[in-house]
């Protein structure tokens, strides 16, 4: 049987109606995650699948730092530059034939200078040719997890086939952060040029970066089709925010939505601890335990994300199939406790039982039975009346 328990999780001090501040993007698709407690802020189109232009640089990089990882390749491997390569439209890192960029120089050439050939030369260098490299690409965005995406080339450049959404693109910028620190900090990079070329193009386009708001990447995006993007990250106390916005008409109101966006999502919500480490939340039957119940508790703190005018006390629900059948081991999950937040997914704890509770011995098996006979023997006098 499934049991329900509604109960108040926390009494938190406030006066106001829950409410969530509305936030209306100019984007045509966007994705908006708080990575520090997993909570989506905002998904507008999040799922379709669009043309990503030089947003999709950031899943060749996954690869690149993949490589770097499985000892492949290291920041000091020197790769040939082709002539398909050189002879690459739009941005680039101006390399020639001559040039044999290492690892580093071609992480650096992609992420400031969006360098079409730097992605060409990383794509040959790990895979033979571009064409493979898409292979591998989508071999291995469905291994992580990418639903929407499906990549032709390394680059974003224009192509019926190449689509992604922002909510896989926006999955590839928190793999990046989570899975490596180590190569990161180049995001935040704000100019370099490739051995000196063409100084006028040596600054990072991304437009948040120095604005003092804890803005450290990712990479923007521009085509005619896909319009301007940019898929983001940015800091602020204990907080990360990552987001995707694309569909911009111009530079400028890439700019101005990426930093509305940035501070809607650190202004209009607050973590909040709702249930501590080691409190029971419920009790549950057990039965044939040495027991009648065991209590229902969180393994650790559990702090949630809310839109900062949901306030009074948070309401939730224990969930759990019982009677539950002994024995039971401490720690191990019974249940779970749904937590209901105005505008965003409900949150999903797990709960462990605080005890081991064993096997009862013959009296209790003796207890439950003349338990059950007296229930049906008042059933039976009942249905004598």
């Amino acid at each position: 049987m499934l049991r329900l328990i509604a109960l108040a999780v926390a009494a938190l001090t406030a006066l106001a109606a829950p409410s969530r501040a509305a936030f209306e993007t100019a984007a045509t698709a966007a994705w908006v995650y708080d990575m520090t407690t997993g909570t989506v802020l905002l998904a507008k189109n999040a799922d379709v699948p669009l043309p990503p232009a030089s947003m999709t640089k950031i899943m060749t990089l996954n690869m690149l730092f993949e490589a770097l990882r499985d000892g492949r390749v290291t920041m000091d491997t020197r790769f040939p530059v082709s002539a398909r390569a050189m002879a690459m439209q739009g941005s680039s890192m101006f390399l020639n034939q001559t040039d044999r960029p290492t690892v580093e120089e071609l992480i650096q050439g992609i992420i400031v200078q969006s360098g079409n050939d730097a992605c060409v030369v990383v794509a040959e260098g790990l895979a033979g040719s571009e064409d493979a490299f898409a292979r591998l690409m989508n071999e291995r965005g469905r291994a992580i997890g990418l639903t929407q995406s499906t990549f032709a080339n390394s680059t974003g450049w224009p192509n019926s086939a190449h689509r992604q959404s922002m909510e896989d693109l926006g999955r590839i910028a928190v793999r990046l952060i989570a899975e490596f620190p180590e190569y990161y900090g180049y995001f935040a990079q704000t100019e370099y040029s490739f051995d000196g070329r063409v100084p006028s193009n040596h600054e990072n386009r991304n437009p948040l970066l120095g604005l003092g708001i804890g803005a450290d990447g990712l990479k923007t995006g521009h085509t005619s089709e896909a319009g301007y993007g940019l898929v983001g990250s940015a800091v602020q106390g204990d907080r990360r925010v990552v987001f995707v916005i694309t569909g911009l008409p111009t530079d400028a109101a890439r700019a101005e939505e990426a930093e509305r966006v940035v501070a809607w999502a650190f202004r209009q919500f607050l973590t909040r601890t709702v249930v501590e480490g080691g409190t029971v939340v419920a009790e549950a039957p057990v039965w044939l335990g040495n027991t009648r119940s065991v209590g229902l508790q969180a393994a650790e703190d559990v702090k949630l994300l809310f839109p900062a005018l949901q306030q009074g006390g948070i309401p939730g629900e224990v969930v759990f199939r019982g009677p539950i059948e002994a024995p039971v081991a401490a720690g191990q999950q019974l249940g779970e406790l749904v937590i209901p937040r105005d505008g965003l997914e409900p949150a999903v704890i797990p709960l462990v039982a605080d005890r081991d509770v064993a096997r009862g011995g013959f009296a209790v098996r003796i207890r439950i039975a003349t338990g059950i006979l007296a229930e049906r023997l008042a059933r039976q006098v009942q249905g004598w009346l």
